[in-house]
C-alpha cells in the first residue's frame, strides 16, 4: 500500500485538499464499479464529481496515483470498521471470528467498493507489466493475521501450526468469499462468514 507520509520539508494539505481529495475518490470508486476501470477515464470521473479534469489532475498525478489512493482510502475505512468492532473481543478465537464476520459487514453495505478494488487489482499495472496488487502487497494484512494465530498460540487457545500458512489461508478464503458474492448477489453473506469463522476457529483446536 502506498504510504500517506508528506515527504520532509512538504507542505501538508489543507482541510479543504483533503476535503476536495476525498471527494475525487468517492467518484473515482463510483465511476470503476459503475464502468469498470477500462472506461473510468480521469475526464468521467471528474464529469460525475461535478468539476474539471484539471481539478482532478491538481490533486493526483494521474490515473495510476489515483488509483492507488482509492485502494489505500478503501482499506483504510474497512480497516477503522473492523478494528472497532475488535477491541470488545478477549480471547484469540473472538478476534479470529470478530475479524472475518465484521469485514463481511462492512463490505454487506460497501459492495460498491467492493466492485471497485476488484477492478483496480485486475487491471492496474506497474511500468513493466505486473500486477500492482496481489500477494506480494498482501505483507501487512498476513502479519496482522499473524499475530491473531500467535496469541491463540501463545494463550494455550490454539494448537502448534505455521502461522502464516494460517494467515495466508484466512485471507484467500475471505478473498473467496466476496468472489463467489460478487458472482452470486443472493448469496447469503453473513452466514458464509460466520461458517467460515466456524471452519478456521476448528482448524485451530
Amino acid at each position: 500500500m502506498r504510504s500517506e507520509n508528506k515527504p520532509s520539508g512538504q507542505k501538508a494539505r489543507s482541510f479543504i485538499e483533503e476535503a476536495r481529495r476525498d471527494q475525487i475518490v468517492r467518484a473515482a470508486v463510483e465511476v470503476i464499479a459503475e464502468v469498470g476501470f477500462a472506461r473510468a477515464s480521469l475526464a468521467r470521473i471528474a464529469q460525475h464529481a461535478g468539476i474539471s479534469k484539471g481539478v482532478i489532475s491538481y490533486h493526483f498525478a494521474g490515473k495510476e496515483e489515483l488509483m492507488e489512493q482509492v485502494v489505500d482510502r478503501v482499506y483504510s475505512q474497512i480497516g477503522e470498521f473492523v478494528l472497532a468492532r475488535m477491541e470488545s473481543a478477549g480471547s484469540a478465537a473472538e478476534l479470529l471470528r470478530t475479524h472475518v464476520t465484521s469485514v463481511a459487514e462492512h463490505m454487506r453495505g460497501n459492495r460498491v467498493q467492493l466492485t471497485a478494488l476488484g477492478e483496480i487489482f485486475n487491471n492496474l499495472r506497474t511500468a513493466d507489466g505486473e500486477p500492482r496488487y496481489g500477494v506480494h502487497t498482501s505483507e501487512g494484512l498476513y502479519q496482522a493475521l499473524e499475530s491473531i494465530y500467535r496469541r491463540g498460540q501463545e494463550a494455550g487457545e490454539f494448537r502448534a501450526f505455521d502461522v502464516r500458512v494460517m494467515a495466508v489461508t484466512h485471507q484467500a478464503a475471505i478473498d473467496a468469499m466476496f468472489a463467489y458474492w460478487q458472482a452470486h448477489p443472493d448469496h447469503d453473506l453473513e452466514a458464509h462468514a460466520g461458517q467460515l469463522a466456524d471452519l478456521l476457529e476448528r482448524a485451530c483446536t
